[in-house]
Order: structure tokens, then sequence, then C-alpha cells
């Protein structure tokens, strides 16, 4: 790396520490690297894009927005935190990078990065985000997929030696929070599931009273609609390298912080399971024209 680059990280490292001394000022940052303001100033925009200030507000801009959507806290509280001095100097500030005021925002929320050349962005909880040096591929994360599953299954191989063969041979009965599981209703969470995530990357509730006894005309008319927006999140996360880029799921409770590579092994996972569940049933109803909806025979077909 160059000398400006990991000047920048270091820049990065003491912004992070300081980002709630809003007595610090551009002398104080760049005194503290051992430059001169003008030196330093120049550096930090040449890797940024952006001067030192300028990615101050912003990164305490993001935090704000966080703090919006995951607290309760009067918008005084949030402003004052964000380095303002009146509730009026945060609105101004805060409407012209998202386009509306911070109170209109709260009610709607919508992506809490603002756009920058240097992808430095807030991280909840507290710190700052520095873009991946190495991007994680498609490919990438369907090993890194791989690799959990050998190292879970060497796991459960090393677990089940605390067993006796009574155990290990024990039938399994199904018992998952205490809910009855049906074809109908694994079918409808698997489709809910899309729904699910769509609606967390959009900020918005999700209608859970949606899979109660859920027809197949619903379920088919839901299909077609969170289908290919799920896929469409998925192929432009993957298109744009963007596996390793964090989201906020306000829905959650406390809200949680996930990557999209996560959220996306996290679907195709518990899909795995919940549709060799369904394969079961459909095979003690004597209906195997789907087999085990093996992805390698579906794979080798399209091929």
């Amino acid at each position: 790396m160059s000398v400006a680059s990991d000047t920048f990280v270091e820049f990065v490292d003491q912004l992070t520490a300081a980002l709630d001394d809003h007595d610090a000022t551009g002398d104080d940052l760049a005194a503290r690297l051992h430059f001169s303001r003008h030196h330093f100033d120049r550096m930090i925009r040449s890797v940024a894009g952006e001067p030192p200030r300028a990615l101050r507000r912003r990164i305490l801009l993001e935090r704000a927005a966080y703090r919006m959507i995951t607290t309760r806290a009067p918008l005084i509280d949030i402003a004052v935190e964000a380095g303002y001095g009146s509730h009026e100097a945060f609105t101004r500030a805060f409407s012209k990078a998202y386009g509306v005021p911070p109170r209109v925002w709260r009610k709607q929320p919508g992506r809490t990065q603002i756009a920058a050349p240097s992808g430095v962005h807030f991280h909840p909880p507290a710190s700052l985000r520095l873009p991946a040096r190495d991007k994680v591929t498609s490919m990438e994360l369907m090993t890194t997929m791989i690799e959990h599953h050998l190292w879970l299954t060497g796991e459960m191989v090393r677990v089940a030696g605390r067993l006796t063969d009574e155990q290990l041979d024990q039938p399994i009965v199904l018992d998952v929070d205490d809910d009855e599981q049906t074809i109908r209703s694994l079918l409808s969470r698997l489709i809910g599931q899309l729904g699910m995530w769509n609606a967390a990357l959009a900020s918005r509730d999700y209608d859970w009273s949606l899979e109660d006894h859920e027809s197949l005309a619903s379920m088919r008319r839901r299909l077609d609609v969170d289908g290919p927006a799920y896929l469409a999140h998925v192929r432009d996360v993957v298109a744009n390298d963007r596996l390793d880029d964090t989201f906020v799921d306000a829905l959650c409770d406390p809200p949680e912080v996930f990557t999209y590579g996560g959220m996306i092994a996290h679907v195709l996972t518990f899909a795995a399971h919940r549709r060799t569940l369904v394969a079961l049933a459909f095979g003690r109803h004597g209906v195997d024209e789907l087999g085990w909806g093996d992805p390698m025979l579906w794979v080798a077909r399209s091929a």
C-alpha cells in the first residue's frame, strides 16, 4: 500500500476512536498522524475522494440515521450526538444528504449509508467499516459454505461420541417451537422466507398472518412476486461484489446487522432443511416425481 493509503487507514482508526470528540479540529487529527493540515487534507482527499471534515460529517449522519431506526431517542438528542448545535442545522444537513427531513425519514427509513467514493461507512453498533481489500466472489461464498458444512459435520461426529448406541439409534421426532409442521406450513414458510428478507432489505414490516393456513393459490401469487424480487437482490449483490456489505435489519428486536453474503447463506441453509422435510412428506404420500430436489441434478440438466 502507498503512504497515502496507509495514512488513510490510520485516519479511519483515529476517527473511529474519536468520533464523539466534537472539539477535535482538522489540525488536531493531522497532528495525531504527524502531518501538516494542508498535506494531511490532500492525502485523505486523494484516497477518499472527500476531505477529512466532510467524511467525518457524513459518518456522523449515517450513525444518526442508524440511531433513528434502532432507538426512540428524540431527534434533538440524536442531533447533538452527531455534533450539531441545533435541530435546524441537523435538519438541513440530514435533508441534503438523504433527500427528506429526519422526521419524515424516521417514519419511512431507507438505506442508512450515504454514497461515497471511499466506501467507508458507519458500521453498527459503533465503528467504521473500510471496504474489503479482497472481495468475496460468488464462488468463494459457495466454498465457504462447503467449508462450514465439513466443519459442522465433524463437530457433530465428535459430539455424538458422548452418546450411547441406544441414543444414537433412537428415532428423531421433530419438535420446532412446539409448532406442528405440515407440507402446507413448510411451503408457506419457504415462500415467506423470501418475502421476509425482501421486507428487511426494504426496511418495511413483514405480514406474518399471510402464512396462517395459506392456500396454494396464495402461495403461487406470492412466489411470483417475492421470488423474482429476492433473485434480483442476489444478482445485484453478486454482480457488484457486495457480498461483504452490511445492512441493518430493523425488523429484528433489537435490530441486527447482517452481511448480504451471510443472509444468502442463511436462506439457502434453512430452505434446504425445509425442502428436505417436504420431500420426505411427499414420499410418504407416494409422490416421488421431484425426488430429493437435488440441486446437483438440476444444475446438470440446465447445463
